[in-house]
């Protein structure tokens, strides 16, 4: 393994080395096309790929997302060309705390054919996901100045596997761009009196968001981390108790995945409860006013605060 690379990086530098040298990679889409950058990064998630995307290109490379846009992390399943593309990238990026969970196999296999995979959410002191000590929740992006970091470990990580250290420099350049998000961020959410920062969400992923900017859970609709969880109609009948004492107002569902249950809770809540859609898993698709994950998440704070503030 090379010298500062992170202990969880896969071993491969010297393959990781090679361009990809006008060789297909698919796009999000399926679609393929033609590429001569020298320096490409695969990123897992669309949130990965704005973020890495963002250090690579202003090293000068490219980024391909293995995740289309509106797709959930936890349920996606790589095809074959995913694989050659992590295999003939300078770096794979992913989430890692078991977010990917289709992916796993898949980056076994690359790793074990030369891949460079950095895992960044166990760099970014990830915390444990409530209610389960045992394991910690994955949602680390819900933390904008988390971002900041990994974009900086990114950059690190690149200029390693390239010898190049501009990626390094870029990678500070981003998390600089990021921390200024993370300041807007908490000016719109300012409006929310601390009596209402209170979230009911469609699953586990505001661990992050509540301990970074002041707010607390008053339950969730799908049990556990992942959004491959059924709720039981005892649990859904319960947080439409604690909806009506508790005088929550919105319900917050997220854009990658239906709103049935969310809209059911809503309903047997019997109260005056909007039901508000956020991007959790997925950035926005373009013209979304979340196509980037700076932009993503200044779209769910505005969201948030104009559900909350009364």
């Amino acid at each position: 393994m090379a010298r500062g690379l992170s202990t969880h990086v896969v071993a491969g530098v010297a393959a990781a080395t090679l361009g990809l040298g006008g060789c297909a990679i698919a796009d999000g889409d399926g679609a393929s096309h033609e590429t001569d950058a020298a320096v490409s990064v695969v990123a897992s998630t669309t949130i990965l790929g704005s973020v890495a995307g963002q250090v690579v290109e202003c090293g000068g490379g490219q980024v391909h997302t293995l995740m289309p846009v509106g797709a959930d992390p936890h349920d996606y399943s790589p095809s074959s060309a995913d694989v050659a593309a992590m295999v003939k990238a300078s770096l794979v990026v992913v989430n890692g705390l078991g977010l990917e969970e289709g992916l796993t196999s898949a980056l076994d296999t690359a790793g074990e054919d030369g891949a460079v995979v950095y895992a960044v959410g166990p760099d970014l002191d990830p915390q444990p996901r409530e209610g389960a000590s045992d394991s910690l929740d994955p949602h680390i992006w819900m933390d904008v100045a988390r971002m900041a970091k990994a974009a900086s470990l990114i950059g690190d990580q690149l200029a390693a596997a390239t010898g190049d250290d501009a990626y390094a420099t870029c990678g500070l350049t981003v998390s600089d761009s990021l921390m200024e998000t993370d300041t807007e961020v908490r000016s719109i959410l300012d409006a929310v009196p601390e009596s209402r920062r209170v979230l009911v969400t469609d699953h586990q992923a505001f661990g992050y968001f509540g301990s970074a900017y002041g707010f607390t859970s008053a339950g969730v609709v799908i049990p556990g981390g992942s959004t491959l969880a059924e709720p039981n109609s005892a649990d859904l009948a319960a947080l439409a108790d604690t909806v009506r004492t508790e005088g929550v107002t919105a319900i917050f569902a997220n854009t990658a995945n239906p709103t049935a249950l969310v809209d059911a809770l809503a309903q047997e809540a019997g109260t005056q409860v909007s039901v508000v859609e956020l991007y959790v898993g997925s950035l926005g698709a373009a013209g979304s006013g979340a196509d980037t994950y700076q932009s993503m998440m200044l779209t769910d704070a505005r969201r948030i605060a104009d559900a909350l503030a009364g």
